[in-house]
């Protein structure tokens, strides 16, 4: 947490790549994922400043760092991180959305659960419950398990490797070469250790615990080829949680949707769940029901087979 704030200022974590876009009356706070950065972030978040609307994309506690950094810090610290700046937002803001990418969903959905009433939806995008990707290794899609076992943290560290989540074939190759360089604060870390991927379990867990008392209304994005997180996480989302749920699956794209070849759609789906949240007192003589408005846009998608 940053020291010696203003008591009117918002706390938008460690160092400098955490950043706030637009100057709308509606809030929108993106949390990032596990070893990402609020780079990762940044498109959407372009998206919905423009679409009106004011957005703050923090770091987590032990984020843009190296794995020494991250593994100095657990699943609370970097819950105390996104809680820190939507306290923030909330002095300024009446109406706040939430969002998140992979375990910033799963975050955004721990917000939600220890603050009823004060989340006006929520975004998510890739929740990651487990690592079940096509393109995980086995020590992944099994770490619940090798957790269980003594010593077993120490067996759970793995390398990110191609795609990295990303279809876009140019943008995937500016990321390998900055995660290879080191730029953590753009590209996050090439690894993920066994004490990260346990911290990422307990929270998790405590999350499933509470879902069906997440009365939040949630739109829930995830891609159909996603390659770290099948699209069994959205369907557990969609069953468990205890509110209205939109799932829309995406095509021509893998982990990293927000960044990725759709994310264009990724933008255009947030602002219009937001705007039916919001605004539908103004727009709703004119306008669908948003889950009949969403579903109604995802038609005009390819589907795969």
């Amino acid at each position: 947490m940053n020291a010696a704030l203003s008591p009117d200022a918002i706390d938008m974590g460690e160092g400098s790549a955490g950043f706030i876009l637009g100057s709308g009356e509606v809030a929108v706070l993106l949390i990032h994922g596990l070893t990402g950065t609020p780079t990762e972030l940044r498109r959407v978040a372009m998206g919905l400043a423009k679409a009106g609307h004011t957005v703050y994309v923090p770091t987590l506690a032990g984020h843009c760092g190296d794995n020494a950094d991250l593994q100095a810090t657990g699943w609370r610290d970097w819950y105390e991180s996104a809680r820190n700046t939507f306290v923030g937002i909330r002095r300024k803001h009446e109406h706040v959305f939430v969002g998140g990418l992979s375990m910033g969903a799963v975050l955004s959905m721990y917000l939600a659960a220890e603050h009823p009433g004060q989340i006006e939806g929520l975004m998510l995008y890739s929740t990651t419950l487990r690592y079940d990707g096509w393109n995980m290794p086995w020590i992944a899609k099994l770490s619940s398990l090798v957790m269980s076992i003594p010593f077993g943290v120490h067996l759970c560290r793995f390398n990110e490797k191609s795609p990295f989540g990303i279809k876009d074939e140019r943008l995937r190759a500016i990321v390998e070469r900055q995660m290879k360089a080191g730029e953590s604060s753009n590209a996050g870390l090439l690894s993920m250790s066994g004490v990260s991927v346990r911290e990422l379990h307990r929270l998790v867990a405590a999350v499933k615990k509470r879902m069906p008392q997440i009365t939040t209304q949630a739109l829930v994005l995830h891609s159909r080829e996603d390659d770290i997180t099948s699209r069994w996480n959205a369907d557990y989302v969609e069953r468990k949680l205890g509110g209205p749920v939109v799932k829309v699956l995406l095509d021509d794209c893998y982990h990293m949707i927000t960044v990725d070849l759709q994310y264009r759609r990724v933008v255009e789906l947030s602002a219009d769940f937001i705007q039916h949240r919001f605004m539908r007192q103004a727009t709703a003589p004119q306008r669908n029901p948003v889950g009949a408005s969403l579903l109604a846009m995802d038609s005009r998608a390819p589907r795969s087979s």
